[in-house]
Parts: structure tokens; sequence; C-alpha cells
């Protein structure tokens, strides 16, 4: 069973913000494999069905993003899910806006969300889709940046690489991960 998860903040006030990107993406992927609609369930939204012959657990923790560790933890426990079986689908400061990136393990780069998800499950060994929306262009502190929509001049590129997440994980999906890596990670 493979367990992705978006993350992002509960709320109509953050949902078109450079936060909720995994959301995004995780509704898209949703939306594709006809999981209908959410349950709700370990302090967050999850859909379940079987997608290109694998089990997939879908999650969208409603911790917002610095706790969301606590609901991945919880559903992961509950499938019985090892770290490696799951994927993590967030926003990312340090990758230029539309640019995606794949990758396993690491540290947290300093994301809070994916920081609490490496210590609820006490490893950092997952996999990670990580979305670029870039450093801010005037002086603005980075928690407020992040919460903030995408300007009209943005909102193409941000969209495109939605899809362009969406696509590397059906591409995981088919294949593997490590090979999604080198189709995507150009």
């Amino acid at each position: 069973m493979i367990l992705i998860v978006g993350l992002g903040n509960p709320g109509a006030r953050y949902e078109k913000t450079r936060h909720n990107l995994g959301f995004r993406v995780a509704d898209l992927l949703a939306e594709r494999w006809g999981f209908g609609h959410y349950d709700t369930r370990f302090d967050g939204d999850i859909g379940k069905g079987r997608v290109f012959g694998k089990d997939v657990v879908m999650l969208k923790p409603h911790t917002f993003m610095n706790l969301s560790g606590a609901s991945v933890a919880a559903c992961a426990n509950f499938f019985k899910v090892a770290p490696a079986d799951i994927w993590v689908i967030h926003d990312d400061l340090d990758l230029p806006l539309g640019k995606l990136r794949l990758r396993v393990g690491g540290s947290s780069g300093g994301h809070n969300g994916v920081a609490s998800v490496i210590e609820r499950l006490g490893s950092p060994e997952f996999g990670r889709f990580r979305l670029g929306i870039g450093r801010p262009s005037t002086p603005v502190p980075i928690e407020d940046y992040v919460v903030q929509p995408f300007g009209p001049e943005e909102k193409d590129a941000a969209q495109d690489m939605v899809v362009k997440a969406a696509d590397a994980v059906e591409a995981a999906l088919k294949e593997d991960l490590t090979r999604a890596m080198n189709l995507h990670n150009r």
C-alpha cells in the first residue's frame, strides 16, 4: 500500500495559497482516479482505491501545516504503511516557481510540515514531491508569503506544476519512485 499525503492548510482562506499546493495535487489525483469524495479520519480527509494495480490511500491532514505529522502518523499506523511507502507532496521555497523535484529522504529543508512528518514518523525516509514556489521578491516574512495566493502572473505556472506533480505521482505508481525521479527531475 502507498500512502500519498498532500500537505496544506484546511479552510477556504488557504485554498489558493502557495502552502496548499499539496492539497491541490491530491484533489486532482482523487478526481483522476474517481475516488469521489473523502472520508474524514485521522484528523484529515482520506480517499482509498486501487490505482495502477496498487492499493493507495490519499490523505489531506486537517491539522494545519506545522502539525501534519500527527495525522500522517495516525493514518500510517492504522494502515501499517512503512515510511518508504509514504509520499508527501508539498510546496518548497528553495525551488523556483514551477520547478518540480522528487526525492527520498533528507532533511525537512526548513519546511515545518515536513519536519512534523519526520518527527512523528521517526524517520526521514519517505518520498517527497517538492513543488517550487520560490522565495518572496520583496521583504515579507516567510510565514506570510506561503499563505498568500499566487499573483495573476503566477497562476498558470502554479497550475501547470500541479498537473506535472500529479503526472509524476502516477509515473511513480506505474513504475516506481526512482524511475519517476529520472523522468521528472530535469
